[in-house]
This record gives C-alpha cells, sequence and structure tokens, in this order.
C-alpha cells in the first residue's frame, strides 16, 4: 500500500490523540477523521472512507461500544487504544485487540502489521 492506510482516530483526550495521529503518519499511515466523543464518532464511523479505526474504550465517561457496533457492521477492521482491560467491553468486543496505553509505536506497528499484513511502514521500526 504505497500511500498507506486511511485510519479514524476515536480518542477524547486531545494531547494523545495528537500523540497517536502524530505515530500513525510515522508509519506511513493517514488519519482520515477524528472524534472525541460517541455521538460524532458514530457519525464517522458510518460516512468516513477508512481502512481501520483505533477506539478509545472511555470517551468522556461513555463507553465507545455503540461506536464499534457501527464499525463492526461495516466491516471494518478496529482495535482498542486504553489504559483499561477487556473486562469492561462487551463480550463480543472481547476478541478485538487491544494495544494498552501508553501506547508504544512499535506496538501499533505491530498491531496495524497483524490486521493488514500486505501493508508496509515507511519507516521501518
Amino acid at each position: 500500500m504505497a500511500d498507506g492506510l486511511s485510519v479514524f482516530l476515536v480518542e477524547d483526550e486531545a494531547l494523545i490523540r495528537m500523540m497517536m495521529a502524530d505515530m500513525v503518519a510515522e508509519l506511513g499511515h493517514h488519519v482520515v477523521a477524528e472524534a472525541d466523543n460517541v455521538r460524532d464518532a458514530s457519525a464517522f464511523a458510518m460516512t468516513a472512507h477508512y481502512d481501520f479505526a483505533i477506539l478509545d474504550i472511555n470517551l468522556m465517561g461513555v463507553y465507545v461500544d455503540p461506536v464499534a457496533d457501527l464499525i463492526e457492521r461495516r466491516g471494518k477492521p478496529f482495535l482498542f487504544a486504553t489504559g483499561y482491560g477487556p473486562e469492561l467491553l462487551p463480550s463480543l468486543l472481547r476478541r478485538r485487540p487491544i494495544l494498552r496505553k501508553p501506547i508504544a509505536i512499535t506496538d501499533l506497528k505491530a498491531m496495524i502489521d497483524s490486521l493488514f499484513p500486505e501493508a508496509t511502514a515507511k519507516v521501518p521500526l
């Protein structure tokens, strides 16, 4: 994938969202939509054009599972990025990959590579 993957990023902490967007870019991919709450994330989940999504589990005290359900209905891959464990997720979503915060770029790369083995990063780590 010469132009990298397009990413939908859902994170309520602005600094963490910016850091994750920078990591995505450093790996040769690009963020095409961002949201910090369930309402906006739900709209983007159904309308934005993206290859996969990275979702924080807790957005300002509201769990992100309705957004995950919408993404799953579209057949798009997604992963969770959180300081929480999978026990906070509905059982059907517990099988999804989880990146533990604080996120290391090497872990993000490994997760993306596992979802998209054919994707190549701009910067090998």
